[in-house]
This record gives C-alpha cells, structure tokens and sequence, in this order.
C-alpha cells in the first residue's frame, strides 16, 4: 500500500514538473513571438517614415530648384534635419550633393576607354589622401570593360580569380563605392579615407565646384591648392554662397594648367546638380533604421529615388 502510494507521487510530481515546463516554455515563446512581432512592426514602421522623410527631401528640392540656379552650401537643402519627434522615438535626416564628389565612373569615356585627364585627377586625389596612387588603376580595370590591366598595378580577372573566394572584375560602371571594398588588400580603413570624397554617379556628370570639398577641388591639377589648404575658411566663404565659382576655378587653373588643358577641363565643372543623397535615421524603441536613398533630380525639379540601401553606408 505504502509502495503504491509512493509511486502514485512520484507520478504526481512528475506531471507537475512536466506540466510546469510546458507552461514556461508556452510563455517563453508567447513572449518572443510578442517581441518579434513588436519589433517587426517598429521596422515597418520605421521604413514607411524613411519614405516619408524622403518625400519631404524630395519636395525641398523641388523648391530649390524653383528658387535657385545654383546648388551651394548656404541653402535650406544643405541644411541637416534635426531630431524631430514621433510617435515612440524621433527622426533625423540631411541631404548631401553627390556631385560634390569625385565621380569614379568618370574614370572611363563612353567608348570604354581610360579618360587621362579623371585618372590623373583621381591620382592626385589619392596622393592627397596619403593613399598609394596604384588604386587609380585598379579602379579603372575595375570599371573598363577590357581584360587587360592597366599598366604595372592593375588588375583583371586574373587576379581575382586568385582571391579567397575567387570572383572576377566587375567590368561595368559602379554602383556603390562599398564596391571598392573587392579590391584586393583596398580595406576598410582605406575606404572610410576616400569615401567622403568619392561617388558611383552615371559617367559625364559635372563636378559641382559649390559643393567640393577642398582635396577634390585641389585635386584638379598639379600644383593647385588653392582652396584645400585652409578648410574652415572654405567653409566660412560658402556661408555666403556660391564658393567657389566655375569662373574663380578656371582662373585659378590658368597659372597651372596650359590652354588645351583647360580647355579640357571646360564642361566637366559646374554650379548646379542633378543627384543627391538623403539619409534618414529614425528610432522607434530600441529600434533604428538607416535608409540611404540616391535621388536624381531633373530639369523639372522633381526628384526620384533611383537606388536604396540600409543599414550602414
């Protein structure tokens, strides 16, 4: 009798015991399914007031466009966004003039060919940088479509296929300039160098002399740094406006630069741009999200996203 009841307890608190871990592990997963679909709403959430705030940069301008025939740094445009609040967190975000950039598909002409004159700007770029000029050719062989390296520090399939993993050269104009991260031995510490100076713009575009940084306006030809030398008073002459003009540029470059050089340089500078960069953060919770969206603008002033990505740049 004794034994009986001794099992029927055992059997008791074994059922409990069970019946206990079923009930927490019930729980446990209501709560993670709870908390996987809060945070997939605040995600959702977070991405529709991305698009949101890229409309509202879209619409900016817009009206710039309407307002100016110049693209400076004095302008509502260029102006970051504050934290504004929202529902559960808040939203930042700022515009920047990607034509303000050294473009590295300029590097090529449109029949393929290496363009000398963006080539030995981007090497003077680099120099400037204190980066090792050889990755002006590996660029180059990375964007051309031809299989043959340029010069003694190019690189084509070859190369890549020796990698690990292999891969081969992209031969088609780039994207993103995360892209110069496939470049062998390039790195990341290299890359967060050049990146703000660099952009993957549609070859021909026009530098905007408004919007360039000192090291790419210097890096126009050999010997001219006229505007790099001193950042913070670049930055305070283009609290005014315009700075500097295609006409201060030119002017400058007539000491450097022999005629037909310049003449070269004609029609691939300017005030004005087509293609711009918003960048919205928006924190619901512990929630955030990055939204990069590359927007061109048209002779009409209205602007479209022609690529986004998230996450970091």
């Amino acid at each position: 009798m004794r034994r009986a009841r001794g099992v029927a307890l055992i059997v008791a608190l074994v059922v409990v015991a069970l019946a206990t871990v079923l009930a927490t592990r019930i729980g446990s997963d209501g709560a993670r399914d709870q908390r996987r679909a809060a945070t997939l709403a605040a995600q959702q959430q977070a991405f529709q007031i991305a698009l949101g705030a890229e409309a509202w940069a879209a619409e900016i301008l817009r009206e710039d466009a309407e307002r100016n025939r110049r693209d400076s740094l004095d302008e509502v445009w260029a102006t970051p966004l504050p934290p504004l609040p929202i529902e559960g967190g808040s939203v930042t975000g700022r515009l920047e003039d990607l034509q303000g950039r050294f473009n590295l598909n300029n590097l090529v002409k449109p029949d393929g060919t290496k363009n000398p004159v963006t080539f030995a700007q981007f090497t003077r770029l680099l120099l400037a940088l204190q980066l090792e000029p050889k990755w002006a050719s590996l660029v180059l062989d990375w964007i051309d479509p031809d299989t043959v390296a340029d010069g003694v520090d190019g690189a084509e399939d070859g190369v890549y296929a020796g990698q690990n993993p292999p891969y081969r050269a992209a031969n088609r104009a780039i994207t993103n300039t995360s892209e110069l991260l496939a470049l062998p031995g390039f790195g990341l510490e290299r890359y967060r160098r050049l990146q703000p100076f660099v952009a993957a713009l549609p070859a021909g575009t026009a530098l905007n002399v408004c919007t360039a940084p000192g090291p790419v306006l210097d890096s126009l030809a050999d010997n001219f740094t006229v505007f790099g030398q001193d950042a913070k008073q670049l930055a305070a002459n283009r609290e005014r406006g315009c700075f500097p003009m295609v006409a201060d540029v030119e002017a400058g470059l007539q000491s450097v630069l022999s005629a037909e050089e310049l003449q070269a340089l004609r029609g691939t500078l300017g005030e004005q741009s087509s293609w711009f960069r918003a960048t919205t953060r928006v924190s619901i919770g512990s929630t955030q999200l990055t939204l990069y969206s590359l927007l061109q603008r048209n002779p009409g002033g209205y602007s479209r996203a022609v690529l986004r990505s998230l996450g970091t740049e």
